[in-house]
């Protein structure tokens, strides 16, 4: 197997850089299209040997370090008691306002509530075996509350950070709840297979760094120190987290996701040798000319300056408009640029 992208987890040295995509597994590939015209996106997710086969589609395409288990952030959460609907976006029909609603919600049982997405693990195990490692993901117990709270996607979220400032009691009890929900998922798929874990937190960083270290940060601690992962890489990623990286280091995740508001070499010297980080190209880059794109990579990797625990990535999601040939340029420039 090729082990680079675990290796560099670790701060090991490697041959070269290992390069993943976050939505690796997406739109922008016309076979990752062709499966999804047979079903919804709810019914993808959970039909395992379909997931399988889309997870898979990108280290065959693009020739990445390691697949990411296809799913949806919110998956676990419609078991708690939330009908979860996509028109396109994530829509729960009834969000969380009240301590009434909280205690409403119940802790799932992986095995028996969201058992498609632990079988799609271990084929994905199974047909991964002389490839690459598995990634497999959830969400930061805050962007599943900001999705709880609002019922979708928002521009401020306004109802979020009023139950945080009127309601403490509310907030905080949900953030209880969610994070042993997510520490059972991710445990869940730890022990089928998943060989590291990324945590998003896609709207961390929407808070000041001082609410974030109030709001934010127990929970985050308390579900990645109760993950098993002696032999586990956790990869921590907070979009919008330039500003307070040191408070998001104390989490204690073993690598850090970077979007492509910070300097990468500047955000290594903040967190020392010791973290191992992931990112950070701008995934607008992936419309530009070929040349431009190598001129990009070069530039992070030179940001990098060769210190091992590198992982390169998108500073976020590929766009799913993103011609594939210029994704599959990408991964071939880090692979060559950073040759050993």
């Amino acid at each position: 197997m090729n082990t680079r992208f675990l290796d560099a987890c670790w701060g090991k040295p490697v041959d070269r850089t290992p390069v993943w995509l976050m939505r690796q597994a997406g739109r922008y590939l016309p076979d990752y299209m062709r499966v999804r015209s047979k079903c919804t996106f709810l019914e993808l997710c959970k039909t395992p040997d379909l997931a399988a086969e889309v997870s898979i589609q990108p280290v065959d395409i693009l020739g990445v370090d390691a697949a990411i288990l296809f799913s949806d952030i919110l998956t676990p959460v419609e078991p708690m008691g939330m009908k979860l609907d996509f028109v396109p976006g994530p829509v729960f029909e009834h969000p969380i306002r009240t301590m009434a609603d909280v205690d409403a919600l119940r802790i799932p049982d992986p095995e028996a509530d969201v058992p498609y997405v632990l079988e799609t693990v271990r084929i994905l195990r199974r047909e991964l075996e002389r490839k690459v490692p598995l990634i497999g993901f959830g969400g930061a117990p805050f962007t599943l509350a900001c999705y709880m709270i609002e019922g979708k996607g928002s521009k401020d979220w306004a109802n979020v950070k009023r139950m945080m400032y009127e309601a403490p009691q509310v907030f905080n009890a949900l953030m209880e709840k969610v994070t042993m929900m997510d520490m059972e998922y991710l445990n869940a798929q730890i022990k089928a297979g998943a060989q590291a874990i990324q945590i998003f937190d896609t709207w961390g960083g929407v808070l000041s760094p001082s609410d974030y270290e109030k709001y934010v940060l127990p929970y985050t601690t308390k579900l990645i120190n109760g993950l098993n992962r002696t032999e586990t890489p956790v990869i921590h990623f907070v979009k919008g987290a330039g500003t307070m990286l040191d408070s998001v280091q104390k989490a204690g995740g073993n690598v850090m996701g970077l979007d492509w508001h910070i300097n990468l070499g500047k955000a290594r010297d903040i967190l020392g040798p010791q973290m191992a980080v992931q990112g950070n190209l701008d995934p607008t880059v992936l419309y530009a000319p070929k040349d431009v794109i190598e001129k990009e990579v070069k530039r992070v990797l030179d940001e990098n300056a060769g210190r091992p625990g590198h992982i390169f990535n998108l500073g976020h999601g590929i766009l799913p408009t993103v011609p594939p040939e210029n994704a599959i340029h990408m991964v071939e420039c880090v692979h060559r640029l950073s040759q050993k």
